[in-house]
């Protein structure tokens, strides 16, 4: 099956967010280092402009949005990250964002979304986000509908992680981890990995246990979807999302593992990052750091063969109170 994006599109990306984005640090933790046994080099999203990677799809959707001669308005649904993305991106491109957030979003996240970053938000029933978001489309005229995860556009933005990764890291990685939800940062990292690196780098996908869709999918060679048809509730909320039409079939080509981590294990390597990093990571980033010090990534990938790795470290936007409360509810 074809993809739906090239290493040329990531590329084309790269330079054209470059103005907008920040080039995120890449970090070495002595402690993290012995623990895997080897060299480990984190990629830090989490010091991204709205604090995750999906601002660089959102700004590259909306510069191509822009450049197409667009700029009516800007439209999604999300209770989340590429919400706040979305909102900024237009924001500074002088462009109306319309985000469509459930009316159980979390009030903190609309909040920054319709205050911060001055984002028009419309509530809605969480079953008809799509329906809403049709209904205001149909209400602006030239306005553009920017999917989180399956917009090819918003699938290269977030490709210009590893371009930078890349050229920061100098020699080719070993292996390199990357959180999987809805798949726009594994599947546009893949194939920026893939362009630069060819086979010499091992793409190792990490996802919740309790929300494995990405896992059954790439055993089965068929997109599946949640089991029983609803998302369980894992503390790793950014990771809720499953594959999609345009992402599956990339991460199916181009990646090798799909690992997957315990709700309690997600919560004990966000915390150890928080206190031995000092860096104020998600969740859905500590599902990436459970892949690398598991029993099963040290035996599948021996670090006397696989001796420098990087992880993705994808987003910082944290309820830490709330978590520090799932933390001590579980013993952390």
């Amino acid at each position: 099956m074809p993809h739906c994006i090239s290493s040329t599109d990531v590329d084309a990306a790269y330079e054209r967010v470059k103005p907008y984005v920040t080039r995120t640090p890449v970090l070495t933790s002595s402690f993290f280092s012995s623990l895997a046994d080897r060299d480990v080099q984190f990629k830090c999203e989490a010091f991204q402009k709205t604090g995750s990677f999906k601002f660089r799809g959102a700004t590259n959707a909306t510069r191509m949005y822009i450049e197409g001669g667009g700029g009516a308005a800007v439209v999604t649904h999300s209770s989340g990250n590429h919400a706040q993305a979305l909102a900024l991106a237009g924001s500074m491109n002088s462009i109306p964002a319309h985000i469509i957030m459930p009316n159980n979003a979390p009030e903190a996240k609309r909040r920054a979304v319709e205050e911060t970053y001055k984002a028009n938000v419309t509530l809605c029933d969480p079953t008809k986000r799509q329906e809403t978001a049709d209904g205001v489309l149909a209400s602006l005229d030239g306005a553009e509908f920017i999917h989180p995860s399956e917009d090819p556009r918003v699938i290269a933005g977030q490709g210009t992680v590893s371009k930078e990764l890349i050229e920061q890291c100098g020699e080719p990685l070993d292996v390199v981890i990357i959180p999987v939800g809805g798949g726009g940062l594994a599947s546009g990292n893949s194939v920026a990995l893939r362009a630069a690196w060819g086979d010499k780098v091992k793409i190792v996908l990490a996802e919740p246990e309790i929300v494995d869709d990405a896992k059954r999918s790439f055993e089965s060679g068929e997109l599946q979807g949640h089991e029983g048809g609803v998302a369980k509730p894992s503390v790793a909320d950014g990771l809720k999302t499953t594959l999609g039409p345009n992402t599956f079939p990339i991460v199916k080509d181009l990646c090798d593992d799909i690992m997957t981590v315990s709700e309690k294990e997600i919560l004990r390597c966000t915390k150890l990052v928080w206190e031995r990093m000092k860096v104020m990571i998600e969740p859905s980033a500590g599902v990436g750091v459970g892949v690398l010090i598991s029993d099963e990534f040290k035996q599948k990938y021996p670090a006397d063969k696989y001796k420098r790795v990087g992880v993705v470290l994808c987003g910082g936007n944290v309820d830490v109170g709330k978590t520090i409360v799932k933390m001590q509810e579980m013993g952390l």
